[in-house]
């Protein structure tokens, strides 16, 4: 069962950004990568954007939509497929959600989607280096100190 996976989107919802960098393509592939690897998993990468290059890296691939938007160049894929019952979409945009379950494809929110992966690796370890930064800034603060 394949995912496609509406990029643009799922950083947009991780990073409260409407036009990601190539620097937040780069860590959304590295994410992906790195929790697909332990599973039998695979993805489809959407971008918008041009070229309609795409880029194979072992469970993940990565597509750039070309002259359409991503959501075109998954509901294409959805059309086109075989079985299209057994794809999953991963996107928070209502109107690919609509279309995609119109065409017979299953739908997962992002989150959905990042907790049935796992937390990567990177992840925790940002999230323990930010627990220990607060702690050290909690114990700075003269007023959080027995006297």
């Amino acid at each position: 069962m394949p995912y496609f996976l509406d990029g643009n989107n799922l950083i947009g919802r991780a990073r409260g950004s409407a036009r990601p960098s190539e620097e937040d393509r780069r860590d959304l592939v590295a994410a992906l990568l790195e929790r697909l690897r332990a599973t039998r998993a695979r993805a489809v990468l959407f971008f918008d954007g041009a070229g309609g290059r795409e880029t194979s890296l072992g469970r993940l691939s990565v597509r750039n939509a070309g002259s359409v938007s991503a959501d075109e160049a998954i509901l294409r894929e959805v059309g086109r497929a075989r079985s299209p019952q057994e794809i999953t979409v991963v996107t928070a945009d209502r109107g690919l959600i609509r279309a995609v379950r119109d065409a017979g494809a299953k739908v997962l929110s992002p989150e959905e989607f990042w907790s049935r992966f796992g937390a990567s690796s990177r992840q925790q370890q940002r999230e323990e280096n930010v627990d220990i930064e607060d702690w050290v800034k909690y114990f700075e603060d003269e007023r959080n100190r027995e006297t």
